[in-house]
């Protein structure tokens, strides 16, 4: 899978399994005043949800391959509104819909190919939270979300990036972690 990027970037992305602690890092990011792009896939699951759908209906056969697609598609024209040159830390990236279109039963070739758009500076992992929760839009079990974070470093290093795992560690302690290992000496 590995191949040529087209851009090199200066973004950094934050993944890791559903329950990880992500969004709060990102929000942590925020508030020291650094760029952030939010999670697609929880706007676009929260947009369904205002629309009438139920999760079962989002989460199942058909609904799932477009939601995913669509995820896909938000994600690609995003990055490309993005300045390559900014620090931008961003909730999830490209390489994320690989694994989740494996899971909704799609071709990957689509998701491979979109990962190889933009390279990314860095790719941070975090472990899983010892208490696994779910939300009104996370609906996955903690078994799902092993196997999600299973692909997740597979697809990151085929693609041919040094996965940084992200210990179980308090919020502002990960984001120092973060920040220390992209050589920004701030502390909170």
């Amino acid at each position: 899978m590995t191949g040529h990027f087209k851009y090199d970037t200066n973004w950094c992305v934050i993944t890791g399994a559903p329950s990880s602690g992500k969004t709060s890092v990102i929000e942590e990011l925020a508030h020291r005043g650094y760029a952030i792009q939010n999670e697609v896939a929880r706007e676009l699951i929260e947009e369904c949800l205002r629309r009438g759908l139920s999760l079962s209906e989002i989460r199942d056969g058909a609904h799932v391959q477009d939601l995913q697609r669509r995820i896909l598609k938000l994600k690609i024209a995003r990055e490309k509104g993005l300045d390559r040159g900014t620090l931008v830390f961003t909730d999830r990236g490209t390489p994320d819909s690989i694994a989740y279109f494996r899971l909704a039963k799609l071709d990957t070739a689509e998701a491979i190919e979109a990962s190889k758009i933009f390279r990314y500076r860095a790719v941070f992992l975090f472990d899983r939270l010892p208490q696994f929760s779910k939300d009104g839009v996370r609906t996955e079990s903690e078994q799902q979300a092993k196997e999600i974070e299973r692909m997740l470093i597979d697809d990151y290093t085929a693609l041919g990036y040094k996965v940084i795992r992200v210990p179980v560690i308090p919020i502002l302690a990960r984001t120092d972690f973060i920040l220390r290992k992209l050589g920004i000496e701030e502390a909170a």
